[in-house]
């Protein structure tokens, strides 16, 4: 599928359901350029999980992007979680701009998991967080902490790499 990148001619703000509509589907693509470290997943048909942690801001419209889906061939699902402590299972965690206060502690809860933290608050990927999305003049943009997600067992593909904004290596 193309990335949903917005149309350049489309020169007033984005309303916030289009805006989580396109980080939606940055996420589902995301998980075609992750490799997982072996074990990761329990057996060949486990679903590859894409939690959201704090507020959700997404809607339906994440379940909607993902619904009869798969990646790298499993079934995509979604859960949700409003404590850090309650997140398990999931390959890919969406962490709500409602839990900037208690990023750190999230951060380092998943520092060694094979987990791909996303989240749209402020400096994530500096801070230790994977995929961070930025706005740039009306657009999604990520940016990608390589180092981090080496340290945490996982590979991103090159091509996602080359689609990121910034990488910290």
């Amino acid at each position: 599928g193309a990335m949903a990148m917005g149309n350049p001619s489309d020169l007033h703000p984005q309303s916030p359901p289009e805006e989580y509509a396109v980080k939606a589907a940055f996420i589902y693509n995301f998980a075609k350029f992750v490799e997982w470290p072996a074990g990761t997943f329990p057996d060949a048909n486990a679903p590859l999980v894409i939690g959201v942690l704090g507020a959700d801001p997404f809607g339906d419209v994440l379940d909607r992007t993902v619904a009869g889906k798969q990646v790298q061939g499993r079934p995509l699902r979604i859960k949700r979680w409003n404590r850090t402590r309650d997140v398990e299972g999931c390959q890919i965690l969406f962490v709500s701009g409602s839990e900037q206060g208690s990023m750190a502690t999230i951060l380092d809860q998943f520092r060694a998991a094979p987990v791909l933290t996303v989240s749209d608050a402020e400096k994530f990927d500096e801070r230790g967080g994977i995929v961070g999305f930025v706005m740039v003049e009306n657009k999604v943009r990520f940016e990608i902490n390589n180092r981090s997600a080496q340290q945490a067992g996982m590979k991103i593909s090159s091509r996602l790499l080359m689609l990121a904004l910034h990488v910290l290596e």
